[in-house]
This record gives C-alpha cells, structure tokens and sequence, in this order.
C-alpha cells in the first residue's frame, strides 16, 4: 500500500499511523478497568523461560540500563521510580500498574502487523527495528519489577501473619527451656 509512496510520504504515513496506533492504546490502556490488569491472568504469569525473573539479570543485564530510560507517571501521580510504601495495597497497586504498563507496551509491538501489510521490505525492517527497541525494553521492565514485587508482597504477608499469630504470654526462650 505504501509501497508506492515516496520515501518522504511512506515515513509521514507511517509516524502518523503509528501516532494514531500508540495514542489508542494509551487511552485503552488508562479507561479499562483496572481489574484487566490481574496479575494472576495467563499473559502476566511467569514463563518457564524467565527462570523466575533471573533471565533479565543474567541475559538482558537490567540493572545497567533500566534507570537510564524514561518513566510513566499515572494521571493518580504514581510514580514507579521507587518504592513509598510497603503496606500489601501499594504493592498490589504498583504490581497491577506493571501490568497495565506491559500490556500498553506489547500492543504497541503489535503496530508490527500494520508496518508488515503495507510497507516494503526495507522500510519494514526499518520500521520493526524502531518500534521494538522503542517498546520491548519496557515490556521487559515491567515484568522484572513484578517479579521483584511479588516476591516482596509474599515476605510482607508471611511478615504481618506473624505478627499477628496469638501469643501465648511467653518468650520463645521460655517456651524453649521446658
């Protein structure tokens, strides 16, 4: 379809379609409910592959780039940038959030199929390239933090039963010297 455009007007055509393309998932993304965000559904769930979050350590060496790359702050000014409370509700809102943001990213890779269908094939290697250095990073993201949140929410809760197990009036040395 673009093929037969001008290289100037096939770039034109395709910034503004994907303009038209990343907008609409952004504004998807922040009117569905939040409940679309689930981490316990399927396409959030940790793949066998990620071997527990370790790959974006050992492979992708996330720590030496993460920060250098721009942040979404929500329209409720959440901010991911670090952690300001530790209570199971913020967690699960910060865990729901890397959710959403996933979710954003990945259907912006799928503007892919939009580059396939109409450009030629260098144009569509061009294309592929930029799109997905501009969106997978951040996909990648999103799931190490929720592998790491998760993991923190798990030790918080065990945290809170404990202090709210019953005591018996004893000291556990007491308990222990009978």
């Amino acid at each position: 379809m673009l093929r037969n455009l001008s290289f100037d007007q096939a770039i034109l055509t395709n910034v503004v379609l994907a303009a038209i393309w990343h907008f609409a998932t952004y504004f998807l993304c922040i009117s569905v409910d939040t409940r679309f965000f689930d981490a316990s559904k399927k396409i959030y769930q940790p793949k066998k592959w990620e071997n527990g979050g370790k790959i974006y350590n050992d492979v992708f060496k996330i720590n030496r780039w993460k920060d250098l790359l721009p942040q979404y702050v929500g329209k409720d000014g959440f901010s991911k940038s670090h952690l300001t409370d530790l209570s199971v509700e913020y967690l699960d809102e910060f865990i729901m959030e890397t959710c959403r943001g996933e979710w954003n990213h990945t259907m912006n890779c799928m503007f892919a199929v939009v580059i396939v269908a109409m450009n030629g094939f260098f144009m569509t290697i061009i294309l592929l390239l930029l799109l997905f250095i501009g969106n997978l990073p951040f996909v990648i993201i999103q799931r190490y933090n929720r592998f790491r949140l998760q993991k923190l929410r798990k030790i918080i809760i065990k945290k809170n039963r404990k202090k709210e197990e019953p005591s018996l009036g004893f000291s556990d040395n007491k308990i222990r010297e009978r």
